[in-house]
């Protein structure tokens, strides 16, 4: 697929007139269409036909493009640091909505074979899990820490070895920033790969979290959407620095977002 930066380094939303249903109601004009992509792109997985990277980042820039015909403006910076860095990478951020795991593929793919650290429950939602099932993630539960650290180690390993970068949100659920529930499963396993950590700093509010349906809340288009990709990092020593610098990245981005972590650095 294509690379949905012009530059290579920044992408942006580019300015385009909305219908009067879509301003007015951008999630009742939207979710139909994901719904759309989601069940097609659910099909293809569940039939065995080849659902491979480039499906998969087609579907996400489709996400984002229905995104952007209701009003969400998205920016995002730093693509060259994926398309600069050589083999394989953990890609390591905060998590605030479902937003990024349905656009980040489209921002990533074009330079990384990519897939993500998911919590065992998302791999049984329905028509979705098909989908996720096929990127082979690596399945944890969220319940058990020491389970969850050998497999993230060990699977993250084979992943990595071959050719394929992997997105980690150490914080276990989707809320505003904090650095003390912000683990170093990410340090510890680019460590062992010896791979490079490239920090990723996000702020995806315009896609609320749900109240009956967590995944399903309000589309709110006048929160505009921010990725920040930063410098590829090298973890040494027990990787302490560079924990902390991750932190430090996301905290420094969501500042001048206008939007503050939940606590100071650890």
């Amino acid at each position: 697929m294509q690379t949905i930066s012009d530059d290579d380094s920044t992408y942006q939303t580019k300015p385009a007139s909305l219908s009067f249903f879509s301003r007015t109601f951008p999630s009742l004009s939207f979710y139909p269409k994901f719904a759309g992509i989601v069940y097609r792109a659910s099909l293809v997985a569940r039939q065995g036909a080849v659902y491979g990277d480039d499906a998969w980042g087609q579907s996400s820039l489709e996400v984002l493009t229905a995104l952007e015909t209701v009003g969400v403006t998205v920016q995002t910076t730093g693509l060259s640091f994926l398309s600069q860095t050589p083999g394989p990478v953990i890609i390591v951020g905060n998590h605030l909505s479902v937003l990024e795991t349905v656009v980040l593929p489209a921002h990533i793919i074009p330079y990384k074979s990519v897939t993500f650290v998911v919590k065992e429950s998302l791999i049984h939602v329905p028509v979705f899990k098909h989908i996720m099932r096929s990127r082979n993630p690596i399945i944890v539960t969220r319940s058990n820490p020491r389970h969850d650290l050998k497999v993230v180690l060990d699977q993250g390993c084979d992943r990595l070895s071959r050719g394929v970068s992997i997105i980690i949100f150490p914080q276990t659920t989707r809320a505003p920033f904090n650095p003390e529930q912000f683990s170093t499963i990410a340090i510890k396993l680019a460590k062992k790969a010896s791979v490079p950590i490239i920090p990723l700093a996000l702020l995806t509010d315009a896609w609320e979290n749900g109240r009956l349906m967590k995944d399903f809340g309000r589309i709110k288009p006048v929160r505009k959407v921010h990725f920040a990709f930063g410098e590829p990092m090298t973890v040494e020593g027990k990787g302490n620095d560079t924990h902390q610098a991750v932190i430090d990245f996301i905290q420094e981005h969501l500042a001048s977002w206008g939007r503050e972590s939940l606590a100071g650095g650890c």
